[in-house]
């Protein structure tokens, strides 16, 4: 082990123990945790915070139950207008925020105006207008109907407007103030977050009086947790074998997945406005995309990179209800893949690798440095393309150097997983066409807008679920397997844990992408169990 890696390894062990005591002292009323998770924009709701997993510091106007069914949370009554423009929310009236400052439909309003406008994860771009009409009641004008605004129901937290003492501001992510169960205390970036109880939480008593969360990397936390300095920690796949005494292994399922995404468009000289290069003359071709999806063996590829640990992915939401179940099949088959590339001009040279008219089939997959599970599967699917004739050169960068140089230039091994089928309109709507992570690889079908569209403009959720299908496969085109293929879906992820053994849990939900501690979705649940 290198001697600086040693001693910084070292330091981060003795910050806990200075800082907390042991663990066994504290064992009843705090909780030490190393889950991952954070985040670069502080826990700012308007900049994203929240928009995967529970905002812990903030409260939403719903929440969801273990089976994603919708729970109040500050909302007590909601409606929509029948044109499906107005939503008129009634607010409970005993929430207060940490400094027991009353929370009122003006704070709501204000959260909902601001992050409109503040470009953050939350898309409120079809949002006109919220109005506070009184201190309990706040209406929130749509420019169109959209189906899945009531999402943001579920993932915005409200902060305090800024037009109050100790309202919102700039510096709000590192000092948040809100309504949620914890109030932060203290946060050293890069090594630790603080937070303990919210004496004025309008809730049931949070079971542990503080929370201290570990922000270490995959060796340091594993070391952590077999030292005895830690009661929750996130592993991945490769280290999730064996638990530390005292500690079972916890597997929460989730909607998480792993998959590549292709570019679109074959490579004429563009570039994006931040001047990434655009297009792969490989990738560009269907009969390329459709032969790696039924080449790609996923069993193999969940016991090889996942351990076991997940379950094949076969699309951007499989198991939820606007995705279609018959997007799947049983075994990859790489006779057809091999037909279809050689129908489409792609010839077997004597090396080993395919070529049409001089372009070897050959691109690079690019994954996140330092994410041992994406490394893993980029390999894997290397190796279980070659016999085909296709050449893939995984690809390790930072993401800096990924939204520079590759984003819309190489295929990109991405993790996704939402609860709400706004992200599927994200990942393939030609709107979003280049915008940040989403439709990187500018993927484009009118008929697919117009199914997402149609989704959109439905009367509810359950009426939207044919069109959100149909976009993926409507017999004739589609983004999925059978139809454009945009993206080749590899796994979907268990969410593993190692779990103090005194440590009850509850019911664990369906968790999404793993950013904003999903796991601590039912965190007023837990319980300890032992003396």
């Amino acid at each position: 082990m290198p001697i600086l890696r040693y001693h910084w390894m070292a330091a981060t062990m003795l910050a806990v123990p200075l800082a907390l005591g042991s663990l066994a002292a504290h064992a009843e009323s705090s909780l030490v945790m190393a889950i991952g998770g954070e985040p670069d924009d502080g826990f700012d709701p308007l900049l994203g915070w929240g928009h995967y997993g529970h905002p812990l510091f903030q409260s939403t106007l719903l929440s969801r139950d273990a089976d994603l069914a919708t729970q109040p949370e500050l909302a007590r009554d909601w409606t929509l207008s029948d044109d499906r423009l107005r939503w008129t929310i009634s607010l409970r009236d005993d929430a207060y925020f940490s400094d027991g400052t009353a929370l009122t439909a003006a704070d709501v309003a204000f959260t909902f105006n601001a992050a409109s406008r503040a470009g953050g994860r939350a898309d409120l771009s079809v949002l006109a207008n919220a109005e506070a009409l009184d201190e309990r009641r706040v209406k929130l004008t749509l420019k169109e109907p959209r189906v899945t605004f009531m999402d943001t129901f579920y993932t915005l937290g409200i902060v305090p407007a800024a037009q109050r003492d100790n309202g919102y501001h700039d510096g709000y992510g590192r000092a948040p103030l809100g309504s949620g169960p914890y109030q932060l205390v203290e946060w050293q970036e890069g090594e630790q977050l603080i937070v303990e109880r919210n004496p004025h939480f309008y809730g049931e008593t949070p079971p542990f009086e503080r929370l201290v969360f570990q922000f270490t990397g995959e060796d340091t936390t594993l070391a952590a947790a077999n030292a005895g300095r830690l009661h929750l920690a996130s592993v991945p796949p490769a280290l999730a074998a064996q638990p530390p005494s005292g500690m079972q292994r916890v597997a929460m399922q989730s909607v998480d997945n792993r998959g590549m995404l292709f570019p679109m468009q074959p490579d004429r000289g563009e570039t994006s406005d931040s001047d990434a290069p655009i297009g792969n003359d490989v990738t560009a071709d269907p009969a390329i995309r459709q032969a790696i999806n039924l080449a790609v063996d996923r069993e193999l590829l969940v016991e090889v990179a996942l351990h076991g640990f997940g379950q094949p992915a076969f699309g951007p939401a499989d198991g939820l209800a606007w995705t279609d179940p018959a997007e799947r099949f049983d075994d990859a088959d790489l006779e057809t893949a091999a037909a279809l590339l050689d129908a489409a001009g792609w010839q077997m040279e004597s090396e080993g690798l395919r070529q049409r008219d001089g372009q070897a089939a050959r691109f690079r997959l690019t994954y996140p440095a330092g994410d041992t599970t994406r490394q893993l599967l980029a390999e894997s699917v290397a190796e279980m393309l070659r016999p085909l004739g296709i050449a893939v050169d995984p690809t390790g960068r930072h993401w800096d150097e990924i939204r520079r140089e590759a984003l819309h230039q190489d295929a990109i091994l991405f993790g996704w997983g939402s609860h709400s089928p706004q992200e599927i309109y994200y990942l393939y709507h030609s709107q979003y066409a280049g915008q940040d992570y989403y439709n990187s690889g500018f993927y484009a079908n009118p008929a697919v807008d117009a199914h997402l569209e149609v989704a959109q403009a439905a009367e509810s959720l359950e009426a939207s679920l044919p069109h959100w299908r149909a976009a993926q496969w409507d017999g004739t085109t589609g983004y999925g397997m059978r139809g454009d293929a945009a993206w080749a879906w590899l796994v979907n992820l268990e969410h593993l844990y190692f779990v103090d053994d005194c440590l009850d849990m509850g019911e664990l939900g369906i968790a999404p992408h793993g950013h904003g501690w999903p796991i601590t979705a039912n965190l007023l649940e837990w319980q300890w169990q032992c003396d």
